[in-house]
């Protein structure tokens, strides 16, 4: 798997999550491999890169806004949700952008 996300010729979106973890950890790993192996699928997901450390960041590409909003309110994923606010979470906070540029 590439770390370095390949994503189309902008415009595109990116949104931006970043997090600190709980001390709980237990089931976080593999709830974060499932909603990887469920983006995958969503139309319009374009790619993902991700470094979890002492702070998280996690930024996944799309297609456009609409596509966003469905992963929001995808049903499996609204559960991962949940699961982090109660659980995994001690803060986060997620931003959307317009990707307008982008080069190598």
């Amino acid at each position: 798997m590439t770390l370095i996300a390949t994503t189309p010729k902008p415009p595109y979106y990116a949104v931006i999550f970043s997090s600190t973890l709980t001390k709980t950890h237990e089931g976080y790993a593999d709830m974060a491999d499932k909603m990887m192996e469920l983006a995958l699928q969503q139309p319009g997901f374009l790619g993902v890169e991700s470094a979890r450390e002492a702070l998280g960041i996690t930024v996944s590409y799309w297609q456009d806004l609409e596509s966003i909003k469905n992963w929001k309110n995808n049903i499996e994923h609204l559960k991962a949700q949940k699961l982090g606010y109660e659980k995994w979470y001690a803060s986060y906070k997620t931003r959307i952008s317009k990707v307008e540029r982008d080069y190598e």
